[in-house]
C-alpha cells in the first residue's frame, strides 16, 4: 500500500530589506533615508555624518534602492561610461577601482570602454544610456568636441582639450624630478631613457619634465610603442644596453616597458642594478613582482578614479565646477636602483 508522503517543509523566501529597516536600523525618519538616496541635490539637506550613517546601514541590511523607479523620476539611467585608452594597461586597472569604490557612494554604476573615438564618445553623450562620461588619458586621436552640456570629466588629460569640464592632473613633472633627482643622488650623470612614442598629452607631459630635470646630464634615448607591451621594450632596451657607451641607469616610461627592460638586460648578461639601476613609472602590481624589486614613480590611480567620479556626482547634482589641485606622485625606492661605483 501507498505510504502517505511527509509534508513538505514551508521555506519562505528571505524578504527583501526595506527603506524602513535601513531607517530603524540607522536611527533616523524614513525621509531621510529618502533623500540619502534620492541621487539629486535633495541627497545634500542631510548631514554628511547622518548620510553615512544611513549608507552603512544599508550596505549591513544588502538594501538596494528601487533603481527603475527612481531613474524614471529623474530621468536617469544610474550608469557613468568610463573610457580609456587600453583595457589590457594595468594602470587603468587601478583607475578603474578607485572609480567603483567612489561611484558605490554617489549612487551610480559604471561601464568601462576602450578603443573609442571622438564620434563614439558624442554618440554616448546624446543616448540616455550614460549619465555622465568620464575620459582617462585620452590618445590625440580619440579627442573631439562633445555635445554641449554633456557631463564630461577629463582624467590625466589636457585641459586646454577639455572644453571647459573639469579636470584632474597628476603632478607628473615633481615626480619626473624626483625621478631623475634620485638616479643624480646615486652618482649617475648618463641616463638612459625609454619614452613612450603614443600620442598622448600624458606623455608628451612626461617627457617635457624629464627633459627639464635632466637638464645638464647625458641622456640616451629611444622611443617605444606602449601597445605593443613588454616585447617592442625588450627589443628597444637591447639596443640602448648594446650600446659601448651604455648607460649605467634607464628611466622608462612605464612599469610594463621596465619588465621588457629587464628582459633586454637578462639576455645580454647584465645585472640589474649592479650594471644597470632601473626606474619604472606606475606602481602597478608587476612592480614589486619583478627580481630585483622595481623602483617607480607611484601614479594614484585609485585616488585619480575616485576623483574624478566623486567630480562627475557634483556635475550631476548641479554643483559648480571647482578646480581640482594636481593629484602628488611619489617615488617608491626598491631594489632596482643603486649607487655607481
Amino acid at each position: 500500500m501507498k505510504q502517505p508522503s511527509a509534508p513538505q517543509e514551508h521555506r519562505s523566501t528571505p524578504r527583501r530589506p526595506t527603506g524602513r529597516d535601513v531607517a530603524q536600523l540607522a536611527g533616523v525618519s524614513q525621509a531621510t533615508v529618502s533623500l540619502v538616496f534620492s541621487g539629486s541635490e535633495a541627497g545634500h539637506r542631510v548631514s554628511e555624518t547622518t548620510r553615512q550613517r544611513v549608507l552603512d546601514a544599508a550596505r549591513g541590511l544588502g538594501y538596494r534602492p528601487q533603481a527603475a523607479g527612481r531613474q524614471l523620476r529623474l530621468g536617469r539611467s544610474g550608469m557613468a561610461l568610463l573610457a580609456v585608452p587600453n583595457l589590457q594597461g594595468p594602470f587603468f586597472g587601478r583607475v578603474l577601482a578607485g572609480v567603483h569604490e567612489e561611484a558605490a557612494r554617489h549612487g551610480l554604476a559604471v561601464v568601462v570602454s576602450s578603443g573609442w573615438n571622438a564620434a563614439t564618445l558624442a554618440e554616448a553623450a546624446t543616448t540616455s544610456r550614460f549619465d555622465g562620461l568620464l575620459i582617462c588619458s585620452p590618445d590625440d586621436g580619440q579627442l573631439g568636441a562633445l555635445p554641449p552640456g554633456t557631463p564630461a570629466v577629463f582624467l590625466d588629460a589636457d585641459p586646454a582639450t577639455a572644453g571647459g569640464a573639469p579636470t584632474v592632473e597628476l603632478d607628473l613633472a615633481g615626480g619626473m624630478r624626483a625621478v631623475v633627482a634620485h638616479l643624480v643622488g646615486l652618482g649617475h650623470r648618463r641616463i638612459g631613457r625609454l619614452r613612450s612614442s603614443h600620442a598622448a598629452y600624458t606623455f608628451r607631459v612626461r617627457q617635457a619634465a624629464f627633459e627639464q630635470a635632466a637638464r645638464g646630464l647625458e641622456v640616451l634615448e629611444l622611443g617605444v610603442r606602449l601597445n605593443n607591451g613588454a616585447a617592442a621594450a625588450r627589443l628597444a632596451g637591447l639596443e640602448l644596453l648594446d650600446r659601448p657607451d651604455r648607460p649605467r641607469a634607464v628611466v622608462c616610461d612605464d612599469d610594463v616597458v621596465a619588465s621588457g627592460l629587464y628582459q633586454a638586460a637578462a639576455e645580454l648578461g647584465l645585472r640589474i642594478p649592479a650594471d644597470v639601476s632601473v626606474v619604472g613609472i606606475d606602481n602597478v602590481a608587476v612592480a614589486g613582482l619583478l627580481t630585483p624589486p622595481l623602483t617607480t614613480l607611484d601614479l594614484p590611480g585609485e585616488r585619480l578614479g575616485r576623483a574624478g567620479i566623486a567630480a562627475l556626482a557634483g556635475l550631476l547634482h548641479g554643483e559648480p565646477v571647482r578646480e581640482v589641485e594636481p593629484l602628488t606622485t611619489s617615488l617608491v625606492v626598491r631594489s632596482s636602483t643603486v649607487a655607481v661605483c
